[in-house]
């Protein structure tokens, strides 16, 4: 689309004079002499969406953003999933973003899913997943198109802290100082590694960590990363700082919930969520189809720390540090070991289902049905007519411990030969026949049986 209203919509955004934007791009929208080109009017919406969120209007926004996605001729589904998303996570609806950021990094079209990723993993975090968080932040590492992994390195480094797998920390932020970042991050990661370290009882490396953190008298520690420090600083004076190898543990089955960063302070609403953050680039389109450029300074998290390759790891993390240390992908591990025990339990159950085995079983229903003859019809095939299930049932013998003499299977028909007790004493013997009722089993038809039939 290039018309007039458009031109000048784009040079008032640019000029962060949103409300004239707005009104021009509602313009183009409302002017009936415009003609709109298939994924035009997903376009406008997109930018109405851009604009709103910019002046923190949300529920505009995502009410912008859904009309976008509503133009399934438009070609920007993961930018406008991703903005939509950050429009749900300023409104504290961290369900509703979590689904919009999903969406946004399954588009193959999109050219920078770090961006969605960073946002899934604040989302996520704020629901207390921190496991599924780590998951996110280190995609976001690890995507080519991210010129800056640093904070998501940073990020799954507190996913990692939240987890307790110190030692995963470490290697987190050691891969995280080997790229350039601004010296408030630069502190701001030492801190951290100092805090890692202890908690992996490596004092003299803690300290070296901290006093980097301190060294040009800008970043003052935390409260809980002071209380680290003066731990390590009385373990280096009195000698008795541990230099064990750092062993990366086995993760729990359970890593879910503490919410907090790696000092042990709150996620602050103003980092992860604050309007700072997200409004500052709100411009999550394909800009360069359009024919103009848009600023890019969103950073808020951290994405894919459990699904890379070897060769990813080494590229991104300890090989970008030391080329001579590989790391160690235990969540890969857990995750294949996971899928390969769901396959043989599915392959089990196929296995099972062919040989004829439900729930319920064929005795259960047997024993159910002569325990409750006055009822047979709720344990017969619906197919079965109530005058043919009451002619079968005439004159059979109710016994709440009936014998089970055998029991015919296959994959859908099973045969069932019981022995009933009359009032007297005397033994009746019974030949059921069944058909398979989802995994369970019903009643076909009953009739009965002498020795020699069976």
């Amino acid at each position: 689309m290039d018309n007039e209203y458009i031109a000048q919509a784009r040079e008032a955004y640019k000029a962060r004079d949103f409300q004239t934007a707005l009104a021009l791009f509602n313009q183009c929208l409302t002017d009936p002499s415009i003609q709109k080109g298939p994924g035009e009017l997903g376009y406008i919406y997109h930018q109405i969406g851009n604009c709103f969120l910019q002046m923190k209007d949300f529920g505009e926004a995502i009410h912008a953003y859904t009309q976008a996605t509503a133009d399934t001729a438009y070609d920007a589904c993961g930018a406008v999933n991703c903005n939509l998303a950050k429009a749900y996570a300023f409104l504290h609806d961290y369900e509703n973003a979590v689904s919009h950021f999903e969406i946004a990094v399954s588009d193959a079209k999109y050219d920078a899913p770090y961006k969605a990723y960073l946002g899934l993993g604040n989302a996520l975090l704020k629901l207390g997943k921190n496991a599924e968080a780590g998951v996110a932040f280190r995609e976001a590492a690890l995507d080519t198109n991210n010129p800056d992994p640093t904070k998501a390195l940073l990020n799954l480094g507190v996913c990692f802290m939240a987890l307790d797998r110190p030692a995963d920390a470490v290697q987190s932020y050691e891969s995280a100082l080997q790229f350039d970042m601004d010296p408030a991050t630069r502190n701001k990661m030492y801190a951290n590694l100092g805090q890692a370290y202890v908690a992996c009882n490596q004092m003299q490396q803690a300290m070296n960590a901290f006093e980097a953190a301190l060294a040009d008298k800008t970043y003052f520690l935390s409260d809980s990363a002071s209380v680290d420090y003066g731990r390590a600083a009385q373990a280096v004076a009195t000698g008795t700082a541990a230099m064990q190898p750092i062993v990366v543990p086995e993760p729990e089955n359970d890593m879910s919930g503490l919410d907090v960063a790696a000092d042990g302070a709150p996620l602050p609403q103003d980092e992860y969520y604050g309007y700072d953050s997200y409004a500052a680039d709100p411009q999550y389109y394909p800009a360069d189809a359009y024919g103009y450029d848009a600023p890019d300074s969103y950073a808020s998290g951290d994405e894919r720390f459990f699904n890379a390759s070897d060769e990813e790891l080494e590229r991104y993390s300890k090989g970008l540090a030391r080329q001579d240390r590989k790391r160690r992908n235990v969540g890969l591990k857990i995750l294949v070991f996971i899928f390969t025990l769901l396959l043989i339990a599915a392959a089990g159950c196929v296995f099972l289902y062919t040989q004829g085995w439900g729930y319920p079983t064929q005795e259960s229903v047997a024993r159910s049905l002569f325990s409750d003859t006055q009822n047979a019809s709720q344990y017969f095939v619906e197919s079965v007519g109530q005058d043919n299930i009451d002619a079968a049932m005439r004159g059979v013998v109710q016994d709440g411990n009936i014998t089970i003499d055998g029991v015919d299977k296959s994959m859908s028909n099973s045969t069932v030969y019981v022995s009933a007790k009359t009032e007297e004493g005397g033994d009746v013997d019974y030949r059921i026949d069944m058909v398979r009722d989802l995994i369970g089993w019903k009643v076909s038809g009953i009739e009965m049986s002498f020795p020699s039939n069976q």
